[in-house]
């Protein structure tokens, strides 16, 4: 698969934008378990150009992570275009404009999944950041404003006519935000369009290896998205390739190996923001990353209001002590409760 000059293997895994979960610890794990192509954060481009510290922040990438994209938003086309002008100089493979966020405060100021209500504007901004960069453009959106505008088929052929190298369409409309099931029969109808000569990458409910099996098969889409299912649960990827190259199923890891992933993480986290934030942030990953495991109530509380990485060291060595070798998808495994 190519997009524009960057070549990726056939059935290149993406790792979805998402905000402030998507920064460079995370990138790192995703991309020790496979991740083809990653996404900055997804950046404003209104904070952007006003230098604001936040934002300028999320331009930062590494080596390490190569290749990579970085995702802007906003609803006014002069900004957009000054902020793409700035994060080419962060030197990604490639801008990637998001017309797909749903959240209220983004998408009723006409920004992210916005724009689906004013499609003349999303097709003269996206023409303008064409023209404006050197980098390969590309457009993140989804289905529709509603089931009354699921116009994506026309829609990607528009966007496509401005010079954009790839799209990836999230199956659900902005009135669904994340709710209900992913339609990917139109994702389909995009790809199998005969006038669709771009890379398409389908997103949406993509939990595991087979169904990005399904989705690769059925709808012979270019590339699969995947986001909310990766938070506590980066081996994703590796799951997903190994299935799709040996047709096996990976067993689920270990207690003692999550422990090992969720330490590394934490350090890599602390290692790009301050303490207090990075833990913060980490909340998140580090309740999922234990997902499922029996009677975890009360040590879940302890990870989830702690902000001592002292002590988060030490309740991950009584996980260890206590699950062990346990895997959660293995319920007849021996553990102590």
């Amino acid at each position: 698969m190519k997009i524009g000059e960057i070549s990726l293997r056939d059935y290149p895994l993406f790792l979805a934008p998402m905000e402030d979960i998507t920064d460079p610890s995370f990138r790192m794990v995703c991309k020790k378990y496979g991740a083809d192509f990653m996404y900055t954060e997804f950046i404003s481009s209104d904070g952007l150009i006003r230098d604001g510290a936040k934002s300028v922040k999320k331009l930062d990438i590494y080596d390490f992570e190569r290749p990579i994209g970085i995702q802007l938003y906003g609803h006014l086309i002069d900004a957009m275009v000054e902020a793409a002008h700035i994060a080419e100089e962060a030197k990604p493979e490639l801008i990637d404009i998001n017309f797909g966020c749903p959240v209220k405060k983004i998408a009723n100021r006409g920004a992210g999944a916005g724009m689906l209500k004013n499609i003349p504007l999303m097709l003269e901004m996206t023409s303008e950041i064409v023209r404006a960069v050197k980098l390969p453009v590309t457009v993140k959106t989804r289905l529709g404003w509603d089931d009354d505008s699921k116009n994506i088929v026309e829609i990607a052929e528009r966007l496509q006519d401005t010079g954009i190298k790839a799209i990836t369409i999230h199956g659900r409309t902005r009135a669904q935000l994340y709710k209900g099931s992913a339609d990917w029969t139109l994702i389909g109808a995009v790809k199998n369009n005969p006038r669709m000569k771009i890379p398409v990458i389908g997103n949406g409910d993509i939990d595991g290896p087979v169904k990005a099996k399904e989705m690769f098969d059925r709808y012979g889409v270019d590339g699969i998205m995947v986001g909310r299912p990766t938070v506590g649960r980066p081996w994703i990827f590796s799951d997903i390739r190994h299935y799709l190259d040996t047709g096996e199923i990976l067993p689920e890891p270990t207690v003692n190996e999550k422990v090992d992933l969720a330490l590394f993480h934490l350090e890599k986290s602390l290692s790009y923001k301050e303490g207090a934030r990075a833990i913060f942030e980490m909340r998140r990953h580090l309740s999922n990353y234990f997902k499922g495991l029996p009677h975890f109530k009360e040590t879940r509380l302890k990870l989830l209001t702690t902000l001592d990485v002292d002590q988060i060291k030490s309740i991950m060595e009584e996980i260890k002590g206590k699950w062990g070798e346990y895997r959660t998808e293995d319920k007849t495994s021996v553990y102590s409760v």
